[in-house]
């Protein structure tokens, strides 16, 4: 049997621009501006300056410029650092049904790369984005067991090797090398998850600078693995567990997963954005205020309660918050809201916050699929004792009940507001006009130009 990764080098390499149906190029700008917002945004994330500074010591040399800041750093370095700004929010935008953040650890690397390189037109990054993330999500898609490693990074590493490989001009054997290459150093467990670390963001950080660093040796001719996805011990056998092949190969070509890509409305770990979804709708039918609520209830598949259920605690990092179902509800029940200032020092020890947290739980259900987020239900008990309930099957910011334009804009106008920078005034209008024409780019370097501190 064929490997699986020789359909993808073919897919990738086979594809031109014009072979993108429209909605799949207006997606790649929507989420390539969105995520450009969220790297900035990321500025302010915990450890940045240590992240930056190791990187600056660790390697020598320059070769593309961190965003938000200026710095020069060698590619691999800089893929590193901006893959964890992107990621470090968790605002960056997600596939649900592969679980996987696609752009983060694709687009830092491409990024830097375009930069380095230097004359990749619009087009060319339209094509290298849509077919690095048609690449990690169809891989993540064909999973049927649940999460060991964290796959926004594993597997979007191969995304990241499929993009630079398409702004290189990779021939196939050299593909198929930087694939093999890129596995031979994937990392990222989903330990930090559990433990609530910045680590997790990190991890997109490392194979991000992976990617780039597999992509530079194939090209010096160095060998990699064949059976990189399929072999006894390749990716999807040693790194997932089981997996459906034809959900894997079947619809290359015929889905473009860009399409499928939900945004993140909030700040926060995806899984949570279902039960705060539930809240906003049951706070504007009914008036609810945090000060009335007694308790809340949420009834989640498995998945979205390993993944949010942890208890409100005293000493939260800022890292563990994003990922507590009970903290993000009792901040948008309190405030109205979940922005990026909610998980600010002073917001994670707010004591009304805590006091709420502790009264809100969120319980496993008997769902069946072990990549499943939604259905999700919310009972929200009153202290004089009404009770109220809402269900969500799609959550707010998928494909299928979408963020509007002017939301969309919104978000990305708040990042680049919040990065440590400051990024001149303009730019974000600017990006928002380059973005829209992308087709027209001459060069991706100009809209590093705009990323860039005063």
């Amino acid at each position: 049997m064929t490997d699986a990764i020789e359909a993808f080098a073919d897919h990738v390499l086979g594809t031109s621009y014009d072979d993108l149906p429209a909605k799949a190029v207006l997606a790649v700008k929507t989420f390539l501006l969105d995520s450009l917002g969220v790297g900035l945004a990321g500025t302010r994330g915990a450890y940045v300056e240590e992240w930056l500074g190791a990187y600056q010591g660790a390697v020598p040399g320059a070769g593309a410029r961190v965003w938000g800041r200026g710095e020069p750093l060698p590619t691999p370095a800089a893929a590193a650092v901006i893959g964890y700004l992107i990621h470090n929010s968790e605002y960056d935008c997600v596939h649900e049904d592969a679980v996987l953040h696609p752009m983060a650890t694709l687009l830092s690397a491409l990024m830097v790369e375009a930069e380095a390189r230097g004359e990749v037109d619009g087009k060319t990054l339209i094509r290298a984005i849509a077919l690095g993330v048609d690449v990690a999500c169809h891989i993540g898609n064909s999973v049927t067991t649940g999460l060991k490693f964290f796959r926004p990074a594993t597997a979007g590493g191969f995304g990241a090797v499929a993009a630079i490989g398409v702004i290189a001009g990779l021939d196939r054997e050299q593909l198929l090398n930087a694939f093999g290459l890129y596995y031979a150093q994937a990392s990222g467990t989903m330990q930090a998850h559990v433990e609530g670390l910045a680590m997790l963001g990190m991890q997109v950080g490392f194979c991000s600078r992976n990617a780039v660093v597999a992509v530079r040796l194939a090209e010096a001719g160095i060998p990699g693995t064949r059976g990189t996805l399929e072999g006894p011990f390749g990716y999807l056998r040693l790194m997932e567990g089981e997996y459906d092949r034809g959900a894997l190969l079947d619809s290359i070509g015929q889905i473009w997963r860009i399409t499928e890509v939900a945004h993140k409305p909030f700040p926060s770990g995806r899984a949570t954005h279902g039960v705060i979804d539930a809240l906003i709708g049951l706070v504007a039918e009914h008036g609810i205020t945090g000060q009335g609520v007694a308790s809340v209830a949420a009834s989640v598949p498995p998945l979205t309660h390993r993944l949010i259920g942890r208890p409100i605690k005293d000493g939260m990092t800022s890292n563990y918050a994003r990922l507590s179902g009970p903290y993000t509800a009792a901040r948008l029940l309190l405030g109205g809201g979940l922005g990026l200032p909610d998980f600010l020092p002073d917001a994670l020890v707010d004591a009304a916050t805590h006091d709420l947290g502790r009264r809100i739980v969120v319980e496993a259900d008997d769902n069946p699929d072990p990549n499943a987020l939604t259905p999700i239900s919310v009972t929200v008990r009153m202290r004089d004792g009404a009770a109220y309930s809402a269900s969500i099957d799609t959550v707010y910011g998928n494909p299928r009940k979408p963020m509007s334009r002017e939301a969309h804009l919104r978000k990305f106008r708040e990042n680049v507001a919040f990065a440590v920078g400051p990024i001149p005034e303009g730019n974000a209008e600017a990006l928002i006009a380059m973005v829209d024409d992308l087709e027209s780019l001459d060069d991706a370097r100009r809209i590093v130009d705009l990323l860039v501190a005063a």
